[in-house]
């Protein structure tokens, strides 16, 4: 080890999400010496706090399924929903790579995921699947990490039940009504005995759901590979040899500043934009919350730190620079805020609508929450009102409030939504425009009777259609809005992740700004900008390309 240098080793990581966590452990299955440097005292990032759906076309795993998949056809759905956007050699890399990739994990690793038999991409065209793509991480114990479990960053707080349950979205039901029915009751049990259990020993639920499954499988294989975690050990600077290229980095732990050399490269996956307010300012529109779900420690350091230091390309995502979630905000009695992303349990059913302060509806409903919020933002506004009468929110809910209702008094109590006798009087009560609200809900009801939203094409979609009511003849996701009292609920656009970020070859190295790739630099997950360009195609399109680009830099450098 030459005397410059504290560590040395193959292959240096910086940042312990999915992208991160995958680059490192592939560096380690393929035979190199690999340190990962997480910012926190956590490992999951925002991957933790995500479903943890895995988007990567034409797996065997898929196959094995009997689920009629390829990358074939997902290149054509991608040409259509991207067209000329750019991005084409990288995608073309991530689905060259992407049965390799799950297939080398799974053999090699604690990794395993289950192929959904139903989870269609969010838009139709030539090439869109309905199944097979989307991997579904399997449940994990996390008893088996022992005492790292703490370790692993839990879900948000209002995902979890009892203080501290995962419960998965096809549980809920059963677990809303657990006398409904003996086997209503049984998964009840199920599901919270071992949790009683674990509460004994534990400040959560050791039963590791969606995004913390994949989470705690990739830090259970790191673990049992014996590849060094340094916590608190953010980047603070680069490394470079004569030529500019990049042999290293200064990493700041809590012994001091210690230098470690990379033979082979530095892979950057720290999570994207974040918080950072220099980028969010430059890059977002102006009218994005001033929140993120991004993970705390998620500060774009990465995209900065390459950017200012090296000239690093930064790429403004082409269509978006973030990809977006209707959010609905609750304040606590301790001053904080609470964040419920609406993603598919309330919009997509019928009987709600969603205005601006017009009174005016903007978008299809029922589409993917990032294309929601790209209809907000084509509209110019910072805040819009989900509206539903008292039969949809006692048969769905609405945000936090639960389905049959649950929570609905208190939450009203809170402010987190309004409730009123007449439309007229709920658009006085949350400012927007009367007659703009009575028109658009008497459009609503007009579509509901015939089954077609003239308007935005609601139901029209597969994606649509999958996660309206099935229990609904015609269109699932039309229904009328017309039984007082009725509710107002604020959402506004907040970004989930980042679409730009670092401009990247196929094999992950980061360009300079004459594009030119820069020697021992590389970087996966949301550090990259998206190979979609602003783009959302389908469920886990942010961790299958993060994880099939972090296994891909680690072969190349590998080789």
């Amino acid at each position: 080890m030459g005397a410059a240098f504290d560590e040395e080793v193959d292959l240096l990581v910086f940042g312990a999400g999915a992208g991160g966590m995958t680059a490192a452990l592939s560096g380690a299955i393929a035979g190199l010496k690999v340190l990962l440097c997480e910012k926190t005292d956590m490992v999951g990032g925002t991957t933790s706090t995500s479903g943890g759906t895995t988007w990567v076309p034409g797996t065997s795993l898929a196959r094995a399924a009997g689920l009629d998949d390829s990358a074939e056809d997902a290149a054509r759905f991608l040409q259509h929903v991207v067209g000329n956007r750019g991005g084409d050699t990288v995608r073309a890399a991530f689905l060259a790579s992407g049965d390799a990739a799950i297939s080398d994990l799974v053999a090699h690793s604690e990794v395993r995921f289950a192929p959904a038999a139903a989870h269609p991409d969010y838009l139709d065209g030539p090439g869109s699947g309905y199944g097979g793509r989307a991997l579904s991480p399997v449940e994990f114990d996390g008893r088996l990490l022992g005492n790292d479990f703490a370790r692993v960053r839990p879900p948000h707080a209002v995902f979890m039940g009892l203080g501290g349950m995962m419960v998965g979205r096809a549980e809920l039901g059963a677990l809303l009504k657990p006398f409904a029915s003996l086997a209503n009751f049984k998964t009840t049990m199920r599901v919270v005995l071992p949790y009683f259990r674990d509460r004994l020993r534990h400040k959560r639920g050791t039963r590791l759901l969606m995004g913390n499954a994949l989470v705690g499988r990739l830090f259970y294989s790191l673990r049992k590979r014996g590849v060094p975690i340094w916590f608190d050990s953010p980047l603070s600077d680069f490394i470079r040899d004569e030529t500019g290229g990049v042999i290293g980095a200064v990493v700041t732990t809590a012994n001091g500043p210690r230098r470690v050399r990379a033979r082979r490269g530095v892979v950057l996956a720290t999570g994207g934009i974040g918080w950072n307010k220099d980028l969010r300012a430059r890059l977002f529109p102006s009218q994005i919350a001033k929140v993120s779900q991004a993970a705390p420690g998620d500060t774009g350091d990465g995209v900065s730190m390459a950017e200012a230091r090296l000239g690093a390309a930064v790429d403004n995502g082409c269509d978006s620079a973030g990809l977006w979630m209707p959010c609905s905000m609750l304040k606590r009695s301790d001053g904080s805020t609470g964040i419920w992303p609406h993603i598919l349990l309330d919009r997509a059913k019928p009987g709600l609508i969603a205005v601006g302060a017009d009174g005016r509806r903007f978008v299809n409903e029922s589409d993917s929450y990032h294309d929601f919020c790209m209809g907000m933002l084509r509209a110019g506004l910072s805040e819009a009102w989900l509206v539903v009468d008292d039969p949809f929110i006692r048969t769905y809910g609405l945000g936090l409030v639960l389905p049959g209702g649950r929570g609905l008094g208190s939450l009203l109590r809170k402010g987190y939504l309004t409730k009123a006798a007449t439309l007229a009087e709920l658009a006085q009560r949350i400012g927007v425009d009367a007659t703009g609200l009575a028109e658009s809900v008497a459009a609503n009801n007009r579509f509901a009777a015939s089954g077609v939203d003239a308007d935005f094409g609601r139901g029209t979609s597969v994606m649509n259609r999958f996660n309206g009511d099935p229990g609904i003849q015609g269109n699932p996701c039309l229904g009328p809005l017309n039984k007082a009292p009725f509710y107002a609920l604020k959402v506004v656009p907040v970004d989930l992740a980042g679409s730009g970020g670092l401009s990247i070859t196929p094999d992950g190295a980061v360009l300079d700004q004459a594009g030119a790739p820069i020697p021992g630099l590389f970087a996966c997950g949301n550090d990259a900008t998206s190979m979609f360009r602003g783009t959302y195609p389908g469920p886990g399109t942010t961790i299958g390309p993060a994880m099939v680009m972090g296994w891909r830099i680690a072969r190349h450098l590998a080789a």
